[in-house]
């Protein structure tokens, strides 16, 4: 207590953890097959032996193993996607940008879900079927959309939640809430494992009853996202950009910030973004290149790839990545399926597959 009021008065240490053991940096982003090249891939998917992954409004299906065959849309909508589950015993559910859910049955009928408990559902960034009628919802946010999540950062929100449906008794339970933009969750037997993007971190919490957040994995370098099963009891965790010390900086600069917030366009905040290099107004070009444009992969940057393998005590154990120089970056959903991890690259418009087990001759 004595440091933290001394802190007052001589300020703090901006501190980003480093990039090092299990996480140390290679191109194993960079040097993966590429799966399919769309724009914006989010939200992967295995069912009925096909990658099903969404694209704008877009979800859509496509078979790895036949080279060459185009994309099946499955179904469309005139808002983004920005979630997507599948349904144990057939069916799925799909939470879009304008704050409803899409829950399909095995036989095809349609139900939608515009909120969850008293409140509008105004961000659902991730879904998970527990059976076939409890799903679980995170609410990133109260007050943007899912899309919206750069300015959620930046205004240091904590209005997210996770919410437990019996779609069959029509209840709604909070299993927590004042959380900072959940943005993936896990189910491990009796618990949930979530993802809390602005807080760095892994949290678990019991899937039945509301409970106090217990920490499962801390002060990661990026903003977690989605995360799935991996085949040997661990699981995926995906990282879509990274921590660095000027936008940690510009967050204990409110008078700074909340003008930038009013008076700059949000692609050229001083924020994490899914891709970078699109614009000579971006922030960050002197740090990012050298003598004849030559990008450093070791510069500091707003968007990075990043997926993590994590071991079944949720600690990382490898890692693949998209470097500063890179071209794969915003990797937001990974799903492993018969020893091979897909990877949807956002900022780099590619889904990817690599060897489930080649990250460890990576790190």
């Amino acid at each position: 207590m004595f440091q933290r009021a001394l802190d007052i008065f001589r300020g703090t240490a901006i501190t980003i953890p480093p990039m090092d053991g299990a996480l140390r940096p290679n191109t194993a982003l960079d040097d993966a097959e590429v799966l399919l090249s769309v724009k914006q891939p989010d939200n992967l998917a295995w069912i009925d032996d096909r990658l099903v992954f969404s694209t704008g409004g877009k979800a859509m299906a496509i078979d790895p193993a036949a080279q060459g065959s185009a994309p099946e849309t499955l179904v469309e909508f005139a808002s983004p996607i920005s979630a997507l589950a599948d349904r144990p015993g057939g069916g799925s559910a799909v939470a879009l940008d304008n704050g409803e859910i899409k829950i399909w049955d095995a036989e095809g009928a349609e139900g939608t879900l515009k909120a969850v408990g008293p409140s509008a559902l105004s961000c659902p960034t991730a879904l998970l079927f527990l059976d076939a009628m409890t799903l679980i919802v995170c609410q990133g946010s109260q007050q943007v959309p899912p899309s919206g999540w750069a300015r959620d950062l930046m205004q240091k929100g904590s209005t997210g939640s996770v919410w437990r449906l019996d779609l069959n008794a029509g209840t709604h339970t909070c299993l927590a809430s004042g959380l900072a933009f959940p943005h993936g969750v896990l189910a491990r037997g009796g618990e949930l494992i979530v993802a809390e993007s602005w807080r760095h971190r892994l949290i678990s919490l019991s899937a039945d009853r509301p409970g106090v957040p217990r920490s499962a994995l801390i002060n990661l370098p990026g903003y977690p996202s989605r995360l799935s099963h991996a085949a040997d009891g661990g699981a995926w965790l995906c990282l879509f950009a990274p921590r660095n010390r000027l936008i940690e900086f510009i967050l204990q600069e409110d008078d700074y910030r909340n003008a930038m917030l009013q008076q700059v366009e949000p692609d050229f905040w001083i924020a994490p973004a899914l891709s970078t290099r699109q614009s000579f107004l971006e922030p960050l070009q002197c740090g990012g290149v050298t003598t004849m444009g030559i990008n450093k992969a070791w510069a500091p940057t707003r968007s990075y790839g990043l997926l993590v393998r994590l071991n079944g005590a949720m600690q990382p154990v490898a890692s693949y990545h998209s470097r500063a120089n890179g071209q794969r970056h915003g990797v937001t959903s990974a799903v492993e399926v018969a020893g091979h991890v897909m990877a949807a690259a956002r900022g780099g418009d590619v889904i990817v597959g690599m060897s489930a087990s080649g990250a460890e001759q990576q790190t």
